[in-house]
């Protein structure tokens, strides 16, 4: 609900600031007229799931807040790349090297905290193996390079209306269910104001678009579902329920490295939503095929845990 009511206050006011997304040149040529549709529209579930959860929980230790400091954290750093995107008027916002610093430092202070933190610690659930794995000293850089994949993997896939938010939507309301079954409750309340202010959202992301989530919204969307998998000690569980992050970010890996090595390439674009698009598929159809199987995932990922 809060979601719904603060869309018709922060969509105007994006109109008005000119906060419009450029569109890469070498994209889809039919995403070209998408172009000066507001973006930064991420700010508009992190409000709410800022609001609604600041309102349930008072401990700031609460686990339920260590996963909205998440959210909040990579979502400044997606608004300053957005921010630099809008100021030069096109799509190149922070370098690759500054965006990489920042996206390290932060998930270095997740992972320090949960390293030091006791209810968390160094050892990882292995799914469906019902045991769990001390990685001692290499928790904190599995920990960095695990934030790092997973904030950059949802980036990725936040290329089609409604594509990124409706994934994420499903993911989250699998963390809501587990971190009940676990006795996560507080995390649980987190969980479940990602996926309804995400529910409310996609009233205006979902196609045609009224405003983009940009990288404000993916990279805070890739921090919520880290932080929330890594709280629950199950961040490998990410590779099951979030396989379309995974597979976007695999098919640019690949598409990139074929090219530089063979000048062949294996997908008519990348990320792999761009092929099915230039195979002759309706957004629309993408979209619901990917979510599709990640509730299919997310059901077998139940067993898991």
């Amino acid at each position: 609900m809060v979601a719904l009511l603060a869309g018709p206050v922060f969509i105007p006011l994006l109109r008005k600031f000119k906060f419009g997304q450029s569109i890469r040149e070498e994209g889809p040529q039919s995403h070209l007229k998408k172009a000066g549709t507001p973006t930064m529209g991420g700010v508009i579930f992190i409000v709410s799931t800022l609001l609604v959860t600041a309102a349930a929980v008072r401990n700031p230790g609460d686990e339920a807040m260590i996963a909205l400091y998440a959210l909040v954290a990579f979502g400044v750093i997606g608004a300053m790349d957005d921010s630099l995107k809008i100021i030069r008027k096109k799509n190149l916002g922070l370098r690759a090297y500054q965006k990489m610093v920042l996206l390290l430092a932060v998930s270095g202070i997740f992972g320090y905290y949960a390293a030091n933190n006791p209810e968390i610690g160094t050892s990882v659930i292995i799914p469906f193996a019902g045991a769990s794995f001390d990685l001692g000293i290499m928790f904190i850089p599995f920990i960095i390079f695990y934030f790092v994949s997973v904030t950059n993997a949802v980036n990725l896939t936040d290329g089609l209306d409604g594509l990124a938010s409706t994934v994420t939507l499903v993911v989250m309301a699998f963390f809501t269910v587990v971190s009940l079954m676990m006795g996560h409750y507080t995390l649980a309340i987190f969980c479940g104001a990602v996926a309804g202010s995400l529910l409310g959202f996609l009233k205006f992301n979902a196609f045609p678009a009224q405003v983009f989530m940009g990288d404000t919204g993916s990279l805070a969307l890739g921090g919520a579902v880290a932080a929330a998998a890594m709280i629950l000690k199950l961040p490998l569980i990410i590779l099951l329920v979030g396989a379309i992050y995974v597979l976007e970010a695999l098919s640019v890996v690949l598409q990139v490295s074929s090219f530089k090595l063979t000048k062949k390439r294996i997908f008519k674009m990348a990320p792999i939503h761009h092929h099915f698009e230039l195979s002759g598929w309706h957004e629309t159809k993408v979209v619901s095929m990917f979510s599709i199987a990640t509730v299919v995932l997310c059901l077998i990922a139940l067993l898991a845990v």
